[in-house]
């Protein structure tokens, strides 16, 4: 009996040490599938990480731009020998201004010059662009502006090279853009070379896209609201370069958007050529 017991006992062992590997694969598939789960978070995080930090490397680029803006103009309303306006309308009085520490000035006490006329929405929307002239240099740009102006299209690259287009990298980034006279989100001009300047990356941004959202945020409250809108760039005798542009609008009907500004265009940290647009580095 003994002997048999013993035999028993014996196989019941065997079984079991056989049985055992196969036994303990699922806890170990188990450990494997929890172990690839964390993997593939842990992946997702880091691909996460990434783009967080990549947004927050651009979002500390634009801080730093509006700094700078916020920078300069704190610098100039201390300063003693400057003014923050100009009685000054026409071109080529604001063609003889130098620039003095405030890129952005008043014109006229920031009061448009337009008639009663140029307010007149009898023709709905619209838009005209001024002639090249004999050096190719724009002209002013003029607009009834609307919401059943703007466009719906995603806007297309520029490739137009305006006069004064010598563009180049320096540690704050590219120093010049295509400057839109009369912006793509307005009317959907894009490559029209009579609605193209050279412009410094800040105459762009913030100086000219300040004022270009407050006119687009009032515009699309209402279909019924109009801004008779005219910009103008500003040349000093034969230069190639603008020495700034002017920027007038009046929404019909209300002084919402009133403003007449003149925008000096300079870049910190560049010398600018104003006879053909080369710049150095000072």
């Amino acid at each position: 009996m003994r002997k048999q017991l013993k035999a028993v006992l014996i196989i019941l062992f065997s079984v079991v040490l056989l049985a055992g590997p196969e036994l303990s694969s699922p806890a170990i598939a188990g450990e494997n599938a929890t172990s690839s789960g964390f993997q593939t978070k842990a992946q997702k995080l880091i691909s996460s990480n990434n783009k967080l930090k990549k947004a927050i490397k651009s979002k500390e680029k634009q801080i730093s731009k509006i700094q700078d803006y916020l920078d300069k103009h704190k610098d100039s309303q201390t300063s003693s020998n400057q003014t923050n306006s100009s009685t000054n309308s026409t071109t080529t009085d604001l063609a003889n201004l130098n620039y003095a520490g405030t890129q952005e000035i008043t014109v006229n006490n920031n009061n448009p010059q337009f008639s009663d006329s140029d307010l007149s929405t009898s023709s709905g929307a619209w838009q005209t662009f001024g002639e090249l002239d004999n050096l190719n240099r724009v002209s002013a740009a003029n607009a009834m502006l609307n919401v059943s102006l703007m466009p719906h299209a995603k806007r297309e690259p520029l490739y137009v090279d305006p006069t004064g287009w010598h563009n180049k990298k320096g540690p704050s980034g590219w120093l010049y853009n295509r400057s839109h006279l009369i912006g793509y989100q307005f009317t959907g001009q894009n490559n029209n070379v009579r609605n193209l300047m050279t412009g410094t990356a800040s105459l762009n941004s913030p100086e000219m896209q300040h004022h270009e959202m407050d006119i687009a945020y009032y515009l699309k409250r209402s279909a019924n609201h109009y801004v008779r809108y005219r910009v103008t760039p500003v040349f000093r005798g034969n230069e190639l370069l603008a020495r700034g542009v002017q920027m007038e609008a009046q929404s019909v009907g209300d002084n919402s958007i009133h403003f007449n500004v003149y925008i000096f265009n300079v870049e910190k940290g560049f010398v600018l050529n104003y006879n053909d647009g080369t710049s150095t580095v000072g």
